[in-house]
């Protein structure tokens, strides 16, 4: 059926354009005090509020990276449930997605390797997803070569590298494959160094990806090394490790630089979280050297992530341009926030919305993702985001 426009809605709109007393540097200022997700609404007034609205976001400062915050249930049909947290707003939104009915219905585990991946893994299916909502998915023409269980998955340019996690009953632990996007199928590759004999899991091992390669780092050691797609080879290892008083480390890449948060004390008695920024050398001899410390979590919030649980603490991190997201899988009821900016950290702590009695022992993954005014308009279009 042909939808038409009505004719009063139309004269309505005119006169508004008419009559508005805003317009030019008087519109654009007042639209430059919003936040991206309360710019939405805006867009559709009229045609030159939506040209202000795309000229205010050119020269605006205050677009953040966005938290996806996904839980899933542990029971079929493994339910897969997303909320969206504004950090420039501190605004949370439902995300209404496929993701009800996963996209490995064989499988009942939801996994994110690095701050921007989602993927799902059966001995006969793989699916990922890039997109910063995850609206949408993509499959492998086949599974990869080697069953696996819980392997570290990463995607450097066109390709997604799957490596280690494999069943007991393979023949190489550590072996390595890469996903062709382009050409739909499988490669193999140098297995990971012998020092990830009894940790190449995802578990123990915490990854990076840039442009041209991806960055591993044991979490209990810090060695780290790197993989290069291109020649499919390792190199490495290298020692980050700041000193001995840090017992855990994981790897990001924040505004464009390695960043290596190691957190201090005992398993059992976590002192600090610190930040530090490794530089990283790529030619015929690479290197990857750790560099002055950047950031050190206050304590308060450190006491945050710790949390109330029994658990020894299971803290991960998803960066994206200058902020950098903490948070403890033992008890996940609060996010800790970094912002560098300018030199120096700017700390925050947010109440995680996704956490209640429904979900407390649900599996929880956060990622992060750069989401624009396109993508939320497609979000909003194809009905995926609710504002609450």
């Amino acid at each position: 059926m042909a939808v038409t426009a009505n004719p009063k809605q139309n004269q309505t709109k005119a006169a508004v354009e008419e009559e508005a007393p805003l317009n030019g540097d008087v519109l654009e200022s007042v639209l430059s005090k919003l936040h991206l997700i309360h710019l939405l609404s805006a867009c559709h007034v009229s045609k030159s509020w939506n040209r202000a609205v795309s000229s205010t976001l050119r020269f605006s400062n205050r677009v953040k990276p966005w938290l996806v915050v996904h839980t899933q249930t542990t029971r079929f049909p493994y339910v897969v449930s997303a909320r969206a947290y504004d950090p420039a707003s501190h605004v949370w939104v439902d995300v209404e997605r496929s993701l009800h009915h996963p996209p490995v219905k064989s499988i009942s585990t939801l996994r994110s390797s690095h701050s921007t991946l989602l993927y799902m893994l059966s001995p006969s299916k793989f699916a990922f997803s890039l997109d910063a909502l995850h609206l949408e998915w993509s499959h492998a023409n086949t599974p990869p070569l080697v069953w696996r269980t819980d392997p570290i998955v990463a995607v450097v340019g066109h390709r997604v590298i799957v490596a280690g996690g494999a069943c007991d009953y393979e023949d190489d632990p550590l072996a390595v494959e890469m996903y062709d996007v382009k050409v739909g199928t499988w490669d193999t590759c140098d297995s990971m160094p012998a020092i990830f004999k009894d940790s190449s899991a995802s578990t123990w091992l915490s990854v990076a990806t840039d442009e041209g390669r991806m960055y591993v780092t044991e979490k209990c050691s810090a060695v780290t090394y790197s993989f290069d797609p291109e020649s499919k080879k390792w190199f490495g290892p290298y020692d980050l490790r700041p000193n001995p008083t840090v017992f855990s480390s994981v790897i990001g890449f924040v505004n464009g630089r390695l960043v290596l948060a190691g957190v201090v004390g005992e398993a059992e008695d976590v002192k600090g979280v610190k930040l530090w920024e490794v530089e990283v050398e790529v030619d015929d001899d690479e290197s990857l050297e750790l560099k002055e410390m950047i950031g050190d979590m206050p304590e308060m919030m450190v006491e945050k992530l710790k949390g109330e649980s029994d658990c020894e603490p299971s803290i991960s991190m998803s960066c994206m341009g200058g902020l950098v997201c903490f948070h403890n899988g033992s008890d996940p009821r609060e996010l800790i926030l970094c912002e560098l900016e300018n030199g120096g950290c700017r700390w925050t702590s947010i109440r995680n919305d996704s956490v209640n009695d429904g979900t407390r022992m649900q599996r929880m993954v956060v990622t992060c993702a750069n989401l624009g005014l396109p993508e939320l308009q497609k979000a909003v279009q194809v009905g995926a985001l609710k504002i609450l």
